[in-house]
């Protein structure tokens, strides 16, 4: 009776095993793009990504139907967000194609094995922190291929909506000649997908007075660049006197050591991001709607609110 079940199990694990072979092996799971992508550097990893999260998934609730009612949010789909701060990025590392001028982006951290933080629809799980490059939403890093044009690449993301957070990591590069924020704009133009709603917002001001006003130059020869370049952006400023006001000098804006010392001034924390949210809402809200709205050819570049 025991050599008869023994048979009969056999039997079965021949019949198993014979059935997961004629099976058709599992489809992948087909890449479906976010409807709205966020780029940006370290301030979206240390504060700012939860805040842009919750602000873009509900963009309709914070900026409603626009000043005539016109905004049509359906543009937008579900309204899915994906967000990506890669720490030392800014948007020369997004367009560059050789190894060393993306290296921001592809290489590889060695102490952490991470180098971005990233939100939304690209990582439901518990670890925010990821390596750009590895894992099939984060396919930026192809050889002869700027981040921007293996992002972009057809089949893989296709947004309804950029959203571009930078400004720190290329602060002096821009404030020394406005020519060279022209390149970077200009390239990254010539690399954006054609005629996707897009919004360029400069990141929330930091400690320090003399960062500030390094970043506060960066910014004006920015803007000047998105105005020469025919950018197809909506320009936003993220340091005006009411974000400076707030942030330069505030402690309680920063993460502090035990003592209450400022241990980290580039890094606005959450609070800090909800504060600038709530000041550049306007505005913000403002390039939306415009982005939204019928397109024309001149350049949006939006100045602070009164």
């Amino acid at each position: 009776m025991a050599k008869g079940l023994k048979n009969a199990c056999r039997g079965v694990l021949v019949m198993l095993l014979s059935a997961v072979i004629a099976a058709p092996p599992l489809a992948a799971e087909e890449f479906k793009s976010p409807d709205i992508v966020v780029l940006g550097d370290s301030q979206l990893s240390f504060g700012a990504g939860p805040v842009f999260l919750e602000f873009f998934q509900n963009i309709d609730q914070h900026c409603g139907a626009g000043p005539q009612g016109e905004t049509d949010y359906t543009q937008l789909g579900e309204k899915s967000v994906a967000i990506f701060g890669v720490r030392s990025t800014s948007l020369g590392s997004w367009v560059a194609r050789s190894r060393r001028g993306k290296a921001a982006v592809c290489e590889v951290d060695k102490k952490w094995k991470a180098n971005a933080a990233t939100f939304g629809t690209v990582n439901t799980g518990k670890n925010k922190y990821v390596q750009i490059g590895k894992g099939r939403n984060y396919q930026f890093c192809k050889k002869g291929q700027s981040p921007f044009e293996a992002m972009f690449a057809e089949g893989y993301y296709a947004p309804k909506l950029i959203v571009m957070n930078f400004l720190g990591n290329s602060a002096r590069r821009w404030a020394e000649d406005k020519h060279q924020a022209l390149a970077d704009v200009t390239k990254a133009m010539e690399q954006l997908p054609e005629g996707v709603p897009c919004v360029f917002l400069t990141t929330a001001p930091t400690y320090k007075k003399k960062t500030v006003d390094l970043r506060l130059k960066a910014q004006e020869n920015l803007k000047y660049a998105f105005m020469k370049a025919g950018s197809q952006c909506s320009f936003v400023e993220g340091f005006t006197p009411e974000t400076i006001a707030a942030n330069q000098g505030n402690r309680l804006y920063f993460r502090r050591n035990k003592s209450g010392r400022v241990k980290d001034p580039f890094h606005p924390n959450q609070k800090a991001q909800e504060n600038f949210f709530m000041v550049r809402t306007q505005d913000i809200c403002h390039a939306v709607h415009e982005q939204l709205a019928p397109k024309n050819t001149e350049t949006a570049v939006l100045l602070p609110a009164p």
